[in-house]
This record gives C-alpha cells, structure tokens and sequence, in this order.
C-alpha cells in the first residue's frame, strides 16, 4: 500500500478501523481532539458504532460495556481525561476485558497546558485505579509506529484479555508524517466464546462479567492467577529498541518522540568525537529491564532524558541496579527539550567527571 501523509491522531483512528476496532467511546480534550472527530465520520463507514460520551466516566464504563461482549473497542483522551477514566480502567482489568486505551499527553497537573508532555508515565505504568493490576503501555516514537503498534495493541489485548494502552505525547498525536498501513502478522489468539456476554440462546449457562469477590481466599485465587498472566506479559512482550550502544561511553535513555531529539544529540555529539548511545523502551510496562544487560563495558553513565520532571528515572535506576551512576536531564510544564540541550547536558556531565 502506497505512504499517505496523515496527522498522528488520525492515522491512530485509520489503524484502529483496519484493525478491526467496531466501537469507540470518547469525549473531547485537546491534543487528541481529531481522533473522536475522525471516529465520528469513519467508523459508521467500517459498520461501527461512535458515541461521544457525555463525560470521560461515562466513555470508559461503555468500554467496559462493549469490550464485555468480545468486541474490538478502543477510546481516547488526554491527561485530565484519562485520569478520569480510572477508576473504570481498574474495573476492566480486574474484569479481564480487553480494550485499547489512548492517552496523547499534555502538561499538567491539574489541567495544566496542551503543550506536549509526558508525565503521565507514572499513571500508566503503576495503574492509576485502585488495587494490585498493571496493563501493557506501548510508547511510539514516530506516526508509523504508532500505526503499527494499534494492530498488535488490539491482538495483545485479546490474547491477554487486558486493557492495553498506547501513550503518546501531543506531538505525537498533532504532527504529520508519511505512513503506510501494513498487513498485521497473524497471531493465534484464543477463542471468546467461554466467557463472552452475547446472550445464551438457551443452550448454556449465562457468562457473568463481575469484579467483585467479596471472599478474601476467591479474590487471592484470582490475583495469584492473573499475577502469573502478568508475568507472562512480562516474559514475551518486552520491546525496546538498542540505538549506537557501541563504543559509547555514556548511553541515553529516552521514549516518544523525546527519544527523536535524542538521536539528533547523539549525532551532533559524535561529531565531536563523543559517543553515546540510547535505550529507547517501547514498551514502558513491562519495562525492558534486560535492555540494559546489553550496555557495553565502555559506558560509565546513564542519563534518563524527559518530557517531565523525571518520572521514568526510578525505572532506569531499578534497571541499572547500582551498575552505572544515573543521571536525568529533562524539561517539564510543556516545555519540550532540544538536541542542543541534551547535547550540553551530557557534555557537561562528562566535563565533571574528567
């Protein structure tokens, strides 16, 4: 298929459609107003149904709805927005639902600015709803991307039975690029019928979606198995990409479109005759700690590089486990970092250590 030039939120909602997505719940928020505006004109083409809700509370409680009866759901929002939805995020992975959630970050707290930003990492990546759960979060780097982690997202989320959530930072969701819609890979993914809410026809006991296990030895049983589904996700999901880790003697961790600015760093560094190299996680749950068993013997620091105050750190220091001094450098409040600041940043931190 031929690349076409598309703004990120809406080739989200053309791969959302091809991968068979049917129904969408959204309300509106900036930066990623032009997904439930692209849902609202295209999905009844596809034969889907799209319903602006009337808050964010209400859109993910028709995801839970939607996604009880198998079907492929998806909505989309922004910070605020999302922070909305958690409670009834909570509700769908304790209900083992599957569903895609997309969250376009802008600055916060509160209700912030719609500059780009991405310190919503601790949100998505600790569950921001009550209890023991964690869903898989793909953070995408560029639109192409984006577009192809949608298929996979929706495939994951079915063999899992889970809520999957795409997090992308406004740039992410506002900028246009050339993208091309590729075949998805087949996945064998298992059959809904034991569990689906479709109606009976009498010939079978009904299938009950519930999340309440008042029994304390019924709702242990419960986590320990989806504690052992989650270390599953772990074990074969984990993706991250390895960018120039030879040689370097400081390697960079970085993700969305925050990883970009820190390629361009590197070049403009190597022109200098400083190597550096990048870890760039693209999945932040199951964070890609065995990335980091690949830095060389010639590296002597890490440095986490943000869209925000510095939430992705505690990770890069769980997964560097005392073997390198880690360092952050990063801009928040929407303020989005240059390749000439994060080129400074390392230069100055290797000045000080010389």
């Amino acid at each position: 298929m031929a690349k076409v030039l598309m703004k990120g939120n809406e080739a989200l909602g053309a791969a959302a459609i091809k991968a068979g997505c049917r129904y969408f719940f959204g309300y509106p928020i900036t930066p990623q107003n032009e997904v439930p505006e692209y849902m609202a004109r295209e999905m009844p083409k596809a034969g889907g149904v799209f319903v602006q809700a009337e808050s964010e509370v209400a859109a993910i409680n028709m995801v839970y709805g939607a996604a009880s009866t198998g079907a492929r759901v998806m909505t989309s929002s922004s910070s605020p927005g999302i922070s909305l939805k958690q409670e009834g995020l909570s509700y769908i992975a304790a209900a083992e639902l599957p569903c895609l959630i997309v969250n376009m970050m802008r600055s916060g707290p509160g209700l912030g600015g719609i500059q780009p930003s991405q310190a919503d990492y601790f949100q998505a990546t600790r569950g921001g709803g009550n209890g023991d759960y964690y869903m898989p979060v793909f953070a995408p780097a560029s639109v192409q991307e984006l577009v192809d982690l949608v298929p996979l997202s929706f495939d994951l989320a079915d063999e899992y039975r889970t809520p999957v959530m795409i997090l992308g930072d406004g740039m992410i969701g506002q900028i246009m690029e050339s993208v091309e819609f590729h075949e998805a890979p087949p996945r064998p993914l298992p059959s809904k019928e034991d569990w689906i809410t479709v109606g009976t026809g009498e010939k079978r006991s009904p299938h009950i979606v519930n999340t309440l296990r008042i029994v304390p030895e019924v709702l242990e049983k419960f986590l320990n198995g989806y504690f052992n589904k989650l270390e599953t996700i772990k074990q074969k999901e984990c993706r991250w990409e390895e960018y120039g880790l030879e040689g370097a003697e400081i390697v960079l961790v970085a993700y969305g479109t925050t990883s970009r600015i820190v390629k361009s760093a590197l070049a403009s560094l190597a022109g200098e005759g400083i190597k550096a190299g990048l870890i760039r996680p693209i999945t932040l749950w199951p964070y890609p700690q065995r990335a980091f068993d690949r830095i060389p013997p010639s590296a002597k620091a890490l440095m986490s590089v943000e869209m925000s105050a510095g939430q992705m750190l505690d990770d890069v220091k769980i997964a560097s486990a005392g073997r390198w001094p880690v360092h952050f450098f990063g801009r928040s409040g929407g303020m989005v970092p240059t390749p000439g600041e994060v080129a400074g940043a390392v230069k100055q931190l290797l000045g000080d250590r010389e």
